[in-house]
């Protein structure tokens, strides 16, 4: 589907261009905050003010999941709790600088990416998809553990305590996990077996779906939901990495955030999908009917992959073309998705509440029903929501989440053609924020200053004072120990010097 653009007229009343009813000027917005209310916390208003953060740090530590050996056994174990598909997927090579690009496009206040030609997002069909994990189901929620409880817990579960040496607090080291459990002999008894097993899981969410910013460790809490295996193979585990994703997503749009986790596989996936920028090409007949679909992108790519860093790849979206988005991508897909999965993409339509553990997050699909194949209209108002997670009342909030997920199928939301796109796009213009990057750096824009000041000191040397009246040689003279005074160290002022390239984070000079 094409995405139209905004009407461009020429008023000669003021003699300015309009677009979408402002002024063409050099402001990217929003210019109705009423949408982007936390606009002067986003990231992408350090970077307007010349702010660099670099790539952010990327947590998903799957680089040791190959060497896990499953016996048969522990194999039909991890089927039916639910992660028969996922668990192929293993490692995956992230490109920070791209993830760390889209992270600048976030908005947490809507749980969408908003991209030139309007908003799109990470919907729970492409969680099943993508990650083969169940988007339907009991959402995945359990009792706050107290550091302590973690060496019993893992007694019971795992038949070996971890010493103070092998955890930190309510964290398990996924070294201990792999060390400990990643070998089942082929002749365990039973209960070995399930204890290996609840390890490996343990380990296997701790290091995707699940993974935190504080190093590699897992949170003990998620083990006793694999005391279980049927029980466990009930809850929607798509929906809870989803949940976790958005909120990792919505963390690391903060200005003073270095680093982002959740399942950046995912992330990473789906932008190869949707957006021809950082691409890779894949040699033809490779995993074309694999799955889950992540094993398209994890196979060997043909040729090598192109090297951009964070400000290319902002620039690349900054001026995203409507041919360079696939709004349905999946469409010729459908012989190599399982049934059952099948039955649930509907889902990716519900507009509903995200759990995990003590986390909420809104799903928005009516913010995006061009990937459903639908016209977008004027999507309803969102309230103010800052997701939930260890507020003072959290039970009743978790509760009131966990019933509005109880009607997911019941809140589907439908397209409708009588709708036009370009009301969308006009009402998109004002209230999103139009670009990230400035189209001319502060550092250009600074050294073209510098220049044109330069020009005209020269300019100003040269001029014949003879025949100009005294107030003229004086204000001459004024200028020229302006330009002077000015010049004498222009990489300097009073808040501080043009940082170094090679500063983590650098400002420029205000001009």
């Amino acid at each position: 589907m094409d995405v139209a653009t905004p009407n461009i007229t020429f008023e000669e009343e003021d003699s300015q261009i309009q677009i979408s009813g402002h002024p063409l000027r050099n402001d990217p917005g929003p210019f109705d905050p009423s949408v982007l209310y936390d606009q002067d916390e986003h990231i992408s208003s350090a970077v307007w003010e010349g702010l660099e953060r670099g790539a952010l740090r990327c947590h998903e530590h799957t680089s040791k999941l190959e060497e896990w050996k499953l016996t048969g056994k522990q194999l039909e174990l991890v089927e039916k709790a639910g992660f028969k598909y996922f668990r192929k997927i293993e490692a995956f090579s992230l490109d920070n600088q791209l993830i760390s690009a889209l992270v600048e496009r976030w908005r947490k206040e809507t749980n969408t990416f908003h991209l030139p030609g309007g908003e799109m997002t990470i919907t729970l069909d492409e969680v099943a998809l993508n990650l083969g994990l169940a988007i339907d189901g009991e959402p995945v929620v359990a009792v706050e553990l107290e550091d302590s409880s973690a060496i019993p817990i893992c007694e019971k579960l795992l038949g070996k305590k971890p010493t103070s040496s092998d955890r930190r607090g309510g964290f398990l080291k996924l070294s201990w996990l792999k060390d400990s459990f990643s070998h089942c002999p082929d002749v365990a008894p039973l209960e070995q077996v399930e204890q290996c097993t609840r390890a490996y899981l343990l380990y296997l969410v701790g290091s995707t779906i699940f993974s935190t910013t504080s190093g590699n460790t897992v949170p003990v809490i998620f083990l006793p939901l694999f005391e279980d295996f049927d029980k466990a193979g009930k809850y929607a585990w798509g929906a809870a990495a989803l949940a976790f994703l958005y909120r990792a997503l919505g963390n690391a749009t903060s200005k003073s955030q270095s680093t982002i986790s959740g399942c950046l596989t995912l992330l990473q996936c789906w932008s190869y999908w949707h957006l021809n920028i950082g691409r890779p090409k894949l040699n033809q007949g490779q995993a074309h009917d694999a799955f889950p679909l992540a094993l398209r992108w994890k196979q060997k790519l043909s040729g090598l992959r192109s090297k951009c860093d964070v400000v290319q790849y902002r620039k690349a979206l900054d001026s995203l073309q409507p041919c360079d988005v696939e709004w349905q991508p999946y469409h010729d897909m459908d012989e190599i998705v399982p049934e059952y999965i099948k039955d649930t993409l509907i889902l990716g339509r519900s507009r509903t509440t995200l759990i995990c553990l003590d986390k909420a997050e809104k799903h928005l699909p009516d913010r995006c029903l061009r990937q459903f194949g639908f016209n977008q209209p004027i999507p309803q108002d969102v309230p103010q929501w800052k997701g939930i997670d260890g507020e003072a009342d959290q039970s009743k909030s978790i509760a009131s989440s966990c019933e509005d997920w109880s009607k997911h199928r019941d809140q589907i939301v439908e397209g409708d053609d009588r709708v036009d796109d370009n009301e969308y796009l006009l009402w998109y213009s004002n209230i999103t924020r139009k670009f990230v990057g400035r189209h001319t750096s502060l550092e250009s824009m600074f050294r073209q200053t510098v220049a044109g000041m330069t020009k005209m000191l020269e300019l100003a040397k040269t001029l014949s004072r003879d025949d100009m009246f005294l107030v003229n040689q004086k204000a001459v003279e004024n200028i020229k120990n302006i330009l002077s005074e000015s010049l004498k160290n222009p990489f300097s002022n009073s808040k501080g010097k043009l940082p170094t390239k090679g500063s983590k984070k650098r400002k420029l000079i205000d001009i």
